[in-house]
């Protein structure tokens, strides 16, 4: 229509763009091959007559490329049947002690407590810190919605830290302008969240040597950073406490599951209490303060047992992944990947690619779309804090006066597919396709 045609007119009179048809008797390889070489997401499939009967899709019948699935290794099932077979199935038993005691060993922690989910992690973080409804907390901005929940969950009033243009984590300059600011208006937040984006540590190293000149106490969020190190300790062994995630797309699963660690028993014993109902010490069940019901069961503790034995296999395939990403995508003028600290070690988690919009001719999400009808699962990087409905009204502090860094990475960036599972050929084909469609650009 947008030619010149009719409702009337026949697709005929734009050959270029008409539908590709396929007889109803094609094979599914003779049909992916077809729409790979004519560059088409469906094909129309014609009976003897030329009749249609059917259209089918390109992501109906090539296989599926996720972000990041599970991965289990062989040792969850032995674990997993101990645990049946003894009727540990509760929230206690020796997988979840064992799983506590070879994570702590795992992080260089002293303590560690399993959790069903890294959000009561960051919850009980903040509640055995003392916060409290009116006391700010300050956050990463670029994060995940589960880094700020526990903050309302308190009725604290979570601060927004922008981001670092550089890795994405917290801005040491937004950081320190924000300390600064507070400090002459004797409005000190009560804790520090700093979250480890997409697996890359933020730089302990300056947030730390900060937080402590204020006396803040620093949480951190390291959900996604499990097997990362920074100054060649791992990730979540700086801060006073530490959340780590083992969802169902982490790069270790306990289907799900998180957990708090820390080198200071106290605050891991009181954590402990209150994720088993907050109960008092009596032979009667007496309870004094609120409390949640926020353990990990023996079962998942069983899955997590077998995925801790192969953390190292899948942090060196992840970043495998990610360097065989930057070679295939070298030659496109106009993509940049997400960096690495100085004197850190991503674990990378997910590989993220940046779009520069004066180069690259598509929005992210125009590429999204293209990549899904090709079976290819890729998703935009997180949506800051202050762009979401929730936190519009929350205090934020940009990287500088000039320049807001979390809202500019959301709107040019790209999470791909980086699950341990994957091939090189899959890295490729995933490659490929995108260097295909940008260049349809």
């Amino acid at each position: 229509m947008l030619a010149g045609a009719s409702l009337d007119n026949s697709v005929n009179i734009l050959p270029e763009q008409a539908p590709i048809s396929v007889k109803q008797e094609a094979s599914r390889d003779e049909m992916l091959s077809l729409m790979r070489s004519k560059k088409v997401a469906s094909l129309l499939v014609l009976n003897d007559e030329g009749e249609l009967v059917d259209v089918v899709d390109r992501s109906e019948i090539e296989d599926q490329i996720l972000l990041s699935p599970p991965h289990l290794s062989q040792l969850e099932i032995t674990y997993i049947k101990q645990a049946l077979d003894d009727n540990w199935v509760a929230p206690a038993g020796p997988n979840l002690l064992r799983f506590e005691t070879e994570l702590a060993q795992k992080v260089d922690r002293s303590h560690a407590l399993a959790l069903s989910s890294g959000s009561g992690a960051l919850h009980l973080a903040l509640r055995v810190l003392d916060v409290g409804p009116g006391d700010r907390v300050y956050v990463s901005d670029m994060t995940f919605i589960a880094s700020v929940q526990p903050i309302f969950y308190e009725q604290a009033i979570p601060v927004l830290i922008d981001a670092d243009p550089e890795h994405w984590n917290m801005s040491v300059p937004a950081l320190e302008r924000q300390l600064a600011k507070d400090h002459a208006a004797g409005t000190l937040p009560k804790a520090l969240v700093v979250v480890h984006l997409y697996g890359q540590s933020a730089d302990m190293g300056a947030i730390m040597q900060l937080a402590e000149s204020y006396g803040v106490p620093v949480v951190e969020d390291a959900a996604e950073s499990l097997g990362a190190s920074y100054r060649n300790r791992p990730s979540g062994t700086d801060g006073v406490l530490a959340a780590y995630s083992f969802n169902g797309n982490k790069i270790i699963t306990t289907s799900g599951g998180g957990a708090l660690v820390s080198d200071r028993q106290d605050l891991i014993d009181h954590a402990r209490k209150l994720s088993t109902q907050g109960r008092d010490t009596a032979e009667h069940y007496q309870h004094s303060e609120v409390a949640y019901n926020y353990r990990m069961s023996n079962i998942l503790a069983g899955i997590g047992l077998g995925q801790l034995s192969v953390l190292d296999d899948r942090v060196r395939r992840r970043r495998e992944i990610f360097d065989l990403y930057k070679q295939e995508l070298s030659d496109i003028d106009g993509i940049t990947f997400q960096g690495e600290p100085p004197d850190s070690r991503g674990n990378r988690w997910l590989s993220v690619i940046a779009f520069d919009p004066d180069k690259i001719a598509y929005h992210p999400y125009t590429v999204l779309r293209r990549m899904r009808e090709r079976g290819l699962e890729t998703r935009p990087a997180w949506k800051p804090m202050h762009m979401q409905p929730l936190c519009r009204h929350l205090e934020f502090m940009p990287h500088s006066d000039i320049d807001t860094v979390s809202s500019s990475l959301f709107l040019r960036s790209l999470c791909l597919p980086s699950g341990t599972a994957m091939t090189d050929e899959d890295v490729r084909r995933v490659a490929g396709n995108l260097c295909e469609i940008l260049a349809e650009g």
